[in-house]
């Protein structure tokens, strides 16, 4: 079976060099890409049915979003160049979604573009780099 590299990718700078080192070691290892762009979503205990829906709404237009203008031109140029790669677009916290994609489709390593948070913000609440180097269930590479 291929290997399978699972790489974040949000269209930053960060995620564009995480993207280029996976895609290099993707073509020398014949290893296969899932693309995956998660977006931050925090559940509301106390929402009105019409907040509700509008929040739906908006959720299905950020997914379409996601998947037509940042993954799918992405996806078209590697298939273009020969790479076998799927896109998959989440809602939740950052590295718990991508452990969990990991995990579901058996990948063989996470790749993740560092962004370089500093200050009182990333001692706080930590960074998804820092997350995953701690509980990814597959190597972890965080590209700088």
């Amino acid at each position: 079976m291929s290997e399978l590299y699972l790489i974040a990718f949000d269209g930053s700078a960060p995620s564009d060099r995480a993207l280029d080192y996976g895609v290099a070691r993707a073509k020398a290892a014949n290893a296969h890409i899932l693309l995956a762009h998660v977006l931050e979503w925090s559940p509301y205990s106390f929402l009105s049915a019409e907040e509700i829906a509008e929040r739906h709404k908006r959720r299905k237009e950020e997914v379409g979003r996601a998947e037509t203008v940042i993954l799918e031109p992405i996806r078209k140029k590697l298939s273009a160049e020969g790479l076998q790669v799927a896109t998959e677009v989440r809602y939740g916290h950052v590295a718990e979604v991508l452990c969990d994609l990991a995990t579901e489709v058996k990948a063989t390593q996470i790749i993740i573009g560092r962004t370089g948070e500093k200050g009182l913000q990333a001692r706080l609440f930590g960074s998804v780099t820092a997350t995953l180097s701690q509980v990814a269930p597959v190597p972890c590479t965080i590209v700088p």
